[in-house]
């Protein structure tokens, strides 16, 4: 194993604090978790976090080239993400409009999980970052399989757990919330929904 502690507590760090930044993928996370609980905006970072394990595994293995190769079919991961999003922000607003009797059923886990990992897989931007990224930290050339398991459990405990912290925020937000606060929520997170899906298709 090639990769030292402290070259894992300093990747720890950065992934960790890249993750804290306010962005797209927290904005998701977000907005699932004050919408529709704690459970949903875990699930949306699991599947940020799914995504962005996919790219650590192509840039670790030197398969971005077999990536770029699929060229268009990227833009076509950004429409359907797009497409995902502007659907359950359309659920979100639906239910913030409807009379507490005649409610809409709560919204599916997968559905949570899709939006994280359709919103990352679609910014295939990821790859490259990686790429230039990890050399900071560690010698491709020289990595072990050990050094890619490590480098997977990091991402998975620093972006997932700093993900997860912003859900929890946001789901206690949520749920301390009154009715007419929790339909302003829905409203606030389905804007957001569609503003996202916007920057995918203004991206792509």
């Amino acid at each position: 194993m090639s990769l030292g502690f402290e070259s894992m507590a300093a990747l720890f760090g950065a992934m960790a604090l890249l993750a804290a930044v306010p962005s797209v993928s927290v904005l998701i996370v977000s907005a699932r978790a004050a919408s529709a609980g704690l459970a949903h905006g875990a699930l949306a970072a699991a599947g940020i976090v799914a995504a962005d394990i996919l790219f650590i595994l192509l840039a670790l293995f030197g398969l971005a080239l077999a990536a770029e190769a699929l060229g268009d079919a990227f833009q076509w991961v950004k429409y359907a993400a797009a497409l995902w999003l502007l659907w359950l922000g359309f659920g979100l607003f639906r239910a913030a409009r409807a009379p507490a009797e005649a409610l809409p059923a709560a919204p599916s886990r997968r559905s949570s999980f899709m939006a994280g990992f359709l919103l990352t897989l679609g910014d295939q931007k990821a790859i490259l970052f990686y790429l230039g990224f990890f050399p900071a930290f560690l010698d491709l050339a020289a990595m072990t399989p050990l050094d890619a398991i490590a480098i997977v459990l990091i991402a998975i405990v620093a972006v997932g757990g700093v993900k997860l912290a912003w859900a929890f925020a946001a789901a206690r937000a949520g749920g301390i919330a009154g009715p007419r606060t929790a339909r302003a929520l829905n409203i606030a997170a389905a804007l957001t929904l569609a503003a996202v899906a916007a920057w995918l298709v203004w991206t792509a």
